[in-house]
């Protein structure tokens, strides 16, 4: 027998192995200064690309308006409980409302943090004889989710039509033995390449496979679809889908979350979501916020076509430079580098020190080992002007890339890491 600790003070994980090196800059950053399209690192101006506020809404003056009155008339603890005992309000009822009207459900119920409430809703809505199938590049909270499931569980190849029938066909299989349904889980937007999920391809195979869709869409809310509604109305299937997600936390600039199904189905969930039923109620500060952003989201059309000016400009300004941003369909706009994580810390380096542009870097084991990808958010607060500065950037920093500025400047790293 060993100490359970052993194993933490001799592998940090493939992440942690960087602490040394990458905390305080590369990892836990801290940017300062209102929420905007620049602000400020360790005391530098800078553009910042990695902010999901796709709106504009964080520092917008009408919505800091009503936060504030929000705080002054409630304060940042009521209502206290969970929603079930005590944390219950008809202006939590009115949110629900709006925001089922909103992407066309019957009904909608709140979550007090996306991560958790899509956890507990994953564990609500299977039992040990039913069988989830999902994208093996799914979003962290779900594979959390998935992973309290009791029983069989399968992955498909990402956004692979072939492999989703493929692994329908043997859930199928399974679940005619077991006596059990079928949850196939997708992402309106995967949050690091920024594809959209194959919606409209899974919504078709309903007419061969008997299964259950739930779609967490907190990329696509308030970016995608004539209304905003999401990749579901995107892609003319939203009523297909049977539970939608949604964060606060992006396009709303907050936090929370809700989900959104026939009334049956939430009517269960209220009853069944763990998370919801022994945690606290989203504060009303943060209700009355929501009911604000999300008015402004129906009613202020301009902030989504001003996104949308800025991704386009950064997208297709990319892809004239030469540029690989990959298979994006959403304002996630990834740019796919060769290089070692070492090159990459001295590459973003770089381009925070001497371009002024932040945005943020993902490695392996994200990603596949020699690649190096560079995460760029655009949002309704940024400028063409922006754009224009960080393409010049970008420019700059790939030739240093392929003429091995950044190996010989990052040999140092390496040979520490390889010393550990």
């Amino acid at each position: 027998m060993r100490d359970l600790f052993d194993k933490i003070y001799k592998d940090k994980g493939p992440l942690g192995k960087w602490a040394s090196q990458a905390e305080g800059y590369f990892v836990f950053p801290k940017l300062e200064g209102p929420i905007s399209n620049r602000m400020k690192f360790q005391g530098k101006e800078v553009i910042t690309w990695s902010i999901n506020d796709y709106l504009g809404l964080a520092d917008h003056p009408e919505v800091r308006k009503v936060d504030a009155e929000a705080a002054a008339s409630y304060g940042s603890a009521y209502p206290m409980g969970a929603r079930m005992m005590s944390g219950h309000t008809d202006l939590h009822e009115q949110l629900q409302n709006e925001l089922a009207a909103f992407v066309n459900k019957e009904a909608a119920y709140l979550l007090n943090f996306g991560y958790q409430g899509m956890v507990s809703t994953v564990d609500a809505l299977v039992s040990k004889d039913d069988i989830i199938v999902y994208d093996v590049d799914a979003h962290a909270c779900i594979i959390d989710g998935v992973r309290l499931h009791m029983g069989k569980r399968f992955t498909y190849k990402h956004n692979d039509v072939e492999s989703i029938e493929k692994n329908l066909q043997r859930a199928t299989k399974l679940a005619e033995q077991t006596g059990g349904g079928i949850l196939l889980i997708s992402e309106g937007v995967f949050g690091m390449r920024g594809e959209q999920g194959k919606l409209r391809e899974i919504v078709a195979l309903k007419e061969k496979y008997n299964f259950r869709l739930f779609v967490d869409d907190a990329h696509g809310f308030g970016t995608l679809g004539a209304t905003g509604a999401g990749a579901g109305e995107e892609q003319g299937v939203q009523d297909k889908i049977d539970v939608y997600f949604a964060t606060f936390a992006k396009s709303m600039a907050s936090t929370g979350a809700f989900i959104a199904a026939d009334q049956e189905i939430i009517d269960y969930l209220k009853y069944n979501l763990r998370s919801q039923m022994f945690a606290k109620s989203l504060q009303m500060q943060l209700v009355v916020g929501a009911l604000k952003r999300l008015e402004m989201l129906r009613t202020m059309p301009e902030l989504r076509e001003k996104l949308w000016e800025n991704v386009n400009a950064l997208q297709g300004g990319l892809k004239k430079r030469g540029f690989d941003i990959g298979t994006t369909q959403s304002c996630v706009t990834p740019v796919y580098l060769k290089g070692s994580i070492p090159e990459a810390m001295a590459l973003v380096k770089d381009l925070r020190e001497n371009h002024g542009v932040f945005c943020s870097i993902v490695v392996y084991p994200v990603i596949p080992k020699g690649l190096i990808l560079l995460r760029m958010i655009p949002t309704a607060s940024h400028t063409l002007q922006d754009v224009e500065e960080t393409l010049d950037a970008f420019s700059a920093i790939r030739e240093r890339l392929e003429n091995g500025t950044y190996k010989r400047l990052s040999a140092s790293v390496s040979a520490e890491i390889e010393a550990q």
